[in-house]
């Protein structure tokens, strides 16, 4: 089949990129913002671009069976600095993408939303028909993305979102200014610089390793229509995480406390029985997925 993965060259897309290549054509859209283009293998296409293009996008489109979108600016503190730009590539951007791949007869598009979209309520865990209260632009333009999959799947594209828990494995970036917490606390364990735990690591997530979102992508590609979620199903607290990277990279960082960042999220952990009914679940334990990055890392 003929595949293309917007944002393909970046952590999640450039895993999902070069595992769909072993079997199929695919072609990855990325303008390089995030992503490298040394995180694809030969196999795959790269086309320079942003999906803020729509004469590319709709270019791009015409040949493909199916479109993972996953380009966009991921971070939340960014997308509080940068509102306006943060809707500009994550709303218009998908809305781009979802009024080509209808024009072009792209079988299904596959979203990458975020668990974001659920804010802070206190309800746990997180479930699909539960009330959103999105709490940051980027968790705002995750579920616009949503609502325009669903409009696109009145008008008859068929569309599957995945509400991504905390993902974490291979091609992370460790040195972004808005790197999430794994990659951060790995970098300095490695170093044996102190890890901040913004409001003494109380906040709990639920962490999945990209590799299980690779799979989940791919059954969503074969069998899924609408909203799921991809989490491990397994609430854990930063201190928790911080103290296991610790212990794993032998390291003698000490643990910092620190002041609540602005819009964090207090508890997250996900209901995965919606999409475990067709035969998904996580397959890498915590430990396990972190030593994996961890050994990843000191290789790199």
């Amino acid at each position: 089949m003929n595949i293309l993965v917007t944002g393909g060259a970046g952590f999640i897309g450039s895993n999902l990129a070069n595992e769909l290549s072993k079997r199929n054509n695919v072609v990855v859209l990325d303008d390089l913002s995030s992503g490298k283009k040394e995180n694809l293998n030969s196999k795959v296409k790269l086309a320079k671009g942003s999906v803020t293009d729509y004469a590319l996008v709709e270019k791009i489109t015409r040949n493909a069976d199916y479109v993972f979108h996953l380009a966009g600016m991921v971070s939340v503190q960014e997308s509080i600095k940068n509102p306006v730009k943060t809707v500009e590539i994550n709303s218009l951007g998908t809305l781009n993408v979802l009024k080509a791949s209808l024009k072009n007869n792209v079988k299904k598009v596959i979203f990458s939303s975020s668990a974001a979209v659920y804010g802070d309520s206190e309800e746990l865990p997180k479930k699909e028909e539960m009330k959103v209260n999105p709490l940051s632009p980027y968790a705002i333009t995750k579920l616009d993305g949503e609502y325009y999959c669903n409009v696109y799947r009145n008008l008859g594209l068929k569309t599957c979102c995945l509400r991504y828990f905390n993902v974490y494995g291979l091609n992370q970036n460790l040195n972004s200014d808005y790197s999430a917490a794994i990659p951060i606390f790995i970098n300095n364990a490695l170093r044996n610089k102190d890890l901040i735990l913004y409001n003494s690591g109380k906040q709990t997530r639920d962490f999945i390793f990209v590799k299980d979102i690779v799979s989940a992508n791919i059954l969503a590609m074969e069998k899924l229509e609408g909203i799921f979620n991809v989490g491990s199903g397994k609430e854990v607290s930063i201190r928790k995480l911080a103290e296991t990277i610790v212990k794993i990279t032998g390291s003698k960082s000490k643990l910092i406390n620190a002041p609540k960042k602005h819009g964090d999220v207090e508890r997250s952990v996900s209901d995965i029985s919606k999409i475990s009914k067709f035969g998904w679940k996580s397959s890498y334990a915590l430990e396990q997925g972190l030593k994996d990055t961890i050994s990843y890392f000191k290789n790199k």
